[in-house]
């Protein structure tokens, strides 16, 4: 086991609370929401130090719920019998590739270099960044599910016997998984960006 994968199971371990779990959750609790509520939304375009790294980090966010959004239109077009599967699959495969290795690496990123530096300079939230990491200890154990149940309908395609009731199922997947995924990507938003606000060249 990686040191990295020790940080996640140790962070894991601090949230047995089903209430700040990712499943269960529906927003962060008060004392996460000092940050975003000292620097709401709306005044972090105009912040000073709205920079490249806060606009990159909301850029990538809008970027995976796009993906998502795509691959759940997608799922549901051919589920519904309105896309012919031999063209669903194609774009099946281009468009959760593209997800499942941008979110690896910037969760990768974040458990590794951002967050531990965060956590320093924002001792107050210091709880919001094992949270985080939390996050995407579930987040990755959901994603290779995930990418199991892509597999396996480009395999069905594959052989030809893809049809429209073989992809319904994973339109749903994809429908919880796109709830889950904005949950986290709001609140790492709460704590991240106010938080890169602060810092000089945020």
């Amino acid at each position: 086991m990686t040191s990295a994968d020790q940080a996640a199971d140790q962070a894991a371990d601090q949230f047995d609370d089903s209430d700040l779990r990712l499943g269960s959750r529906t927003a962060l609790p008060e004392t996460l929401r000092v940050l975003v509520h000292a620097l709401p939304q709306e005044a972090w375009a105009a912040h000073p130090n709205f920079g490249g790294m806060t606009r990159f980090w909301l850029e990538r966010h809008a970027a995976f719920r796009e993906l998502l959004d795509r691959i759940a239109a997608d799922a549901g077009a051919t589920a519904a019998g309105e896309t012919a599967p031999d063209a669903y699959a194609p774009r099946l495969y281009g468009l959760a590739s593209t997800l499942l290795g941008e979110l690896h690496g910037h969760h990768s990123i974040e458990d590794a270099h951002y967050f531990p530096q965060l956590r320093r300079l924002e001792p107050s939230v210091a709880r919001g960044f094992d949270l985080l990491e939390a996050d995407h200890k579930d987040l990755d154990a959901r994603l290779h599910g995930f990418a199991g149940e892509v597999n396996t309908l480009l395999q069905v395609a594959q052989a030809g016997t893809l049809a429209a009731g073989r992809v319904e199922p994973f339109a749903d997947t994809v429908a919880g998984f796109r709830h889950l995924l904005d949950r986290h990507l709001v609140d790492e938003e709460e704590i991240v960006i106010p938080a890169l606000l602060r810092v000089s060249g945020g």
